[in-house]
């Protein structure tokens, strides 16, 4: 019982001192892709942006006309055409359709996806992703070598999707090697784009 309540303590004060350092990071100079991913400093061209944003925009409608329920319960990122799906759904035939349509959005160059099927988690599982989530975004603020607020976090069921632009190598590496520290994870999936690797400073 003692173990558990200083887990619980633990638990509260990761997420107290996330939340404040978070509020904290570049406040002035964040930006907001259209994707609804705030970063720090975004390498994207303004054409780029507009062309994510309007993707993001397309698919939301798409499957707001399929389901109206999937404007609340999906979420879509769009990063230099890359799709990055997470939410959850009652059916697994509801998973695959949703995949389908982003992979026939027009532009699209990659599709990822971590929705969840509904009666896969549980209250308690919620809480531990909750938990997960805070550690890693509490070290990446820690981390000077990360850019914190170019990366988005979702966690479902003790896997830690991890989304956004690093802008060297050596930043990637560093945004992966803090997840082996994290207490409760099972598995980090990484979709993580390098600015070299922007499709315009390409050509």
């Amino acid at each position: 019982m003692f173990k558990i309540k200083k887990i619980i303590l633990l638990f509260f004060k990761i997420i107290l001192i996330s939340s404040l350092l978070y509020s904290c990071v570049g406040t002035s100079s964040v930006g907001v892709f259209g994707s609804g991913v705030s970063i720090a400093f975004d390498p994207r061209t303004v054409g780029m942006q507009i062309d994510d944003s309007i993707m993001q925009k397309n698919l939301m409608g798409r499957l707001a006309l399929n389901e109206k329920k999937y404007f609340i319960s999906i979420d879509i990122k769009v990063l230099d055409g890359n799709i990055f799906l997470s939410g959850k759904v009652d059916e697994p035939e509801e998973k695959l359709k949703i995949t389908k349509l982003a992979w026939e959005t027009k532009g699209v160059r990659s599709v990822k996806s971590a929705i969840k099927i509904k009666g896969q988690t549980n209250f308690k599982s919620t809480a531990k992703d909750i938990f997960i989530t805070s550690q890693l975004r509490t070290a990446f603020i820690f981390n000077k070598s990360i850019r914190a607020s170019n990366y988005n976090i979702d966690t479902i069921n003790a896997k830690t999707y991890i989304f956004g632009i690093s802008m060297t190598k050596d930043e990637k590496k560093q945004v992966i090697n803090e997840t082996q520290n994290i207490y409760g994870l099972k598995e980090a999936i990484p979709s993580i784009i390098l600015v070299e690797d922007l499709s315009r400073n390409k050509n």
